[in-house]
């Protein structure tokens, strides 16, 4: 028994000393890895610390603005906040310490019911509905993301964060907006959300084609934050400005497109047309006053509008201009001095050449008349008579001099560039259609181009719609100077005027005078094809530019597929009222000079009622 005992207390003895020997061992390992952490690898260890505890966040810059000719605000952005929560960082029961709201060193101690009154306070929400978007329901899984309140301002999203809730924090969004509604809507287009709702893509109009230069440059901040993941307020933030976007200035007058789109709208509403076009150009620029389009866009709220017209239809739709197009007709064969404007023709009814037989749209009996009188009275014969002194090369010159099958680039996506078929391809009758604007096709803007051209002495200046940009520093960036390009001469420009005076005076123009100015213009209606290509409708306009003693402001309005009789269609008041209210917005003095037409018919025929 003794040996067996002795046996058993040596057993016991090395089983302590392997026990003490692997202490040891814990204990060498521990205090070498101690060593390694504090002595030997301390700066990495720290710098892995900070960068857990770091964060980089983007700063986007701020959408620039988008303002008319004088200024006033079209399109702007404003910083909005959408609050969230990672409710499995809230504890119910345990109190939120922080500074006391008045901002001293002292600090003080809440509970979270508290500080969600607080919070419901600020937000004017119901408390219960507060307190679910912190605490989550009770028994439910808790949210990792839970929004609290969306587009907060500035100044909520500060004293909601005076609060110190843990990880309740604001996202930077920014909110594109539109103070003047639909003024010029479909010219400013809209934006759509990125996926962060951080900052803004153009979807269309200006938004969209200058949306490089609206974006600006994102900046980045970074800070660290403690283990309630509010920032470290004594800690080091370091922050890489970002760079806001440009302002662009517009030629728009705001209050001018305001009156353009009431008077389309006024007019589709009148006659139930498709839509109507009210475009309004300085004649010595080329810079567009206003584009008021009847099917109207506020771009607060795109999805309300069709999609065809978030774009505007006086760029995006070309149509047959009809007998608006003979002034390019007159225009060549002055310029080409194939005639003169008091040339006399006899002009019948109807009219064949070359096997082609060409009618008027309303019968009367043979005339002797004036070729100023053929345009001012709108004879397709008697234009037949006077394109076919030209051929159908130098025709075809001329309607690409006025801009005819280009696309007119004034910033915007989608302008088209309607049709325009080659001389050699024109076929019989289409060469003689295309002499009084049927056979190939335009935009309003098109047609505005011709009575700018015709009203500044023969020279086309291309459209601006944008006059410059403002950079983040205040300097003014210019948009690059128009393009010009003499089509006429002066000689044959002003005796166009002339002729165009005479259609207010003495032709189909008598309704689109304007009381204290000489105006002068085209009418104009021609058949319009329905998507099968079938004519089943027209497009009834004007163009027109005044004062003729000194021409500034060209007008141009187009109704397209009106319903009802054509004979009761007009668009003479709309003219009339939007060309009398700009002439005055913009001082331009009455004429002081007597209108001054050709005559219409010659000799007895002058005696003839209209």
């Amino acid at each position: 028994m003794p040996k067996k005992s002795t046996t058993a207390a040596a057993t016991t003895h090395l089983r302590l000393r392997m026990v003490v020997a692997f202490a040891l061992v814990l204990l060498m390992l521990s205090g070498g890895r101690l060593f390694f952490v504090q002595s030997l690898n301390a700066k990495a260890v720290a710098a892995e610390a900070v960068d857990n505890r770091t964060r980089v966040q983007e700063t986007q810059a701020k959408r620039g603005q988008i303002v008319d000719s004088k200024g006033k605000i079209l399109a702007t952005s404003v910083d909005r906040y959408d609050l969230v929560i990672d409710q499995r960082k809230v504890d119910a029961d345990k109190p939120i310490v922080r500074r006391k709201l008045s901002g001293g060193t002292t600090r003080e101690s809440v509970t979270v019911e508290q500080a969600v009154g607080e919070l419901a306070e600020i937000l004017h929400q119901d408390v219960d509905t507060v307190r679910t978007a912190i605490i989550g329901d009770e028994g439910a899984k808790k949210n990792a993301y839970s929004v609290v309140a969306k587009s907060v301002t500035p100044e909520v999203r500060n004293a909601v964060n005076e609060l110190r809730i843990p990880t309740l924090s604001g996202q930077l969004r920014s909110e594109r907006q539109y103070p003047n509604g639909v003024v010029a809507g479909p010219l400013l287009g809209f934006v759509m959300n990125t996926e962060d709702q951080q900052s803004h893509q153009g979807a269309e109009g200006l938004e969209m084609s200058q949306n490089e230069r609206l974006t600006g440059t994102a900046g980045k901040r970074t800070y660290e934050i403690g283990a309630d993941g509010v920032r470290i307020p004594v800690a080091e933030m370091t922050e890489v400005p970002a760079v806001d976007g440009q302002d662009i200035k517009l030629t728009i007058d705001g209050d001018i497109n305001f009156i353009a789109q009431e008077e389309a709208l006024k007019k589709q509403n009148q006659f139930g047309a498709e839509w109507v076009s009210v475009i309004v150009q300085e004649v010595k620029t080329g810079r567009l006053i206003a584009i008021g389009d009847s099917n109207q866009l506020d771009p607060n709220d795109p999805s309300a509008t069709e999609g065809t017209f978030r774009r505007s239809a006086s760029i995006t739709q070309a149509f047959e201009p009809g007998s608006t197009g003979k002034v390019a007709t007159f225009a060549a064969a002055l310029d080409q001095g194939v005639i003169k404007p008091t040339d006399e023709f006899r002009v019948p009814n109807a009219y064949t050449i070359n096997k082609e037989t060409i009618n008027d749209s309303l019968k009367h009996t043979t005339y002797d008349m004036t070729a100023a009188g053929i345009f001012a009275r709108s004879y397709n014969t008697g234009t037949v008579m006077v394109g076919n002194k030209m051929s159908n090369e130098t025709r075809h010159k001329y309607l690409q001099k006025f801009g005819l099958g280009q696309a007119i680039d004034i910033g915007l996506s989608g302008a088209s560039k309607g049709i325009l078929a080659k001389p050699q391809d024109w076929e019989r009758r289409q060469q003689y259609m295309t002499m009084f604007g049927q056979a190939y096709t335009q935009t309003a803007l098109h047609t505005s181009q011709i009575a700018q051209t015709i009203g500044n002495g023969g020279v086309r200046i291309d459209p601006t719609l944008i006059d410059s940009y403002t950079n983040p520093d205040g300097s003014i960036e210019k948009n690059a100077a128009p393009k010009t390009e003499r089509v006429l001469s002066e000689k044959a420009s002003k005796e166009m005027l002339r002729m165009m005076e005479t259609v207010v005076l003495n032709g189909t123009g008598t309704k689109m005078a304007v009381s204290g100015y000489r105006v002068g213009g085209k009418t104009g209606t021609g058949q319009a094809a329905g998507p099968t290509g079938k004519y089943d409708g027209h497009t009834n306009s004007f163009s027109g530019v005044a004062p003729l003693d000194d021409p500034q402001i060209a007008v141009t309005v187009t109704m397209y597929r009106p319903k009802g009789n054509w004979r009761s269609w007009s668009v003479g008041d709309t003219f009339s009222e939007v060309m009398s209210k700009t002439l005055n917005a913009y001082n331009v003095p009455p004429s002081n000079s007597k209108p001054n037409g050709y005559d219409v018919f010659i000799g007895s025929e002058q005696k003839k009622p209209w």
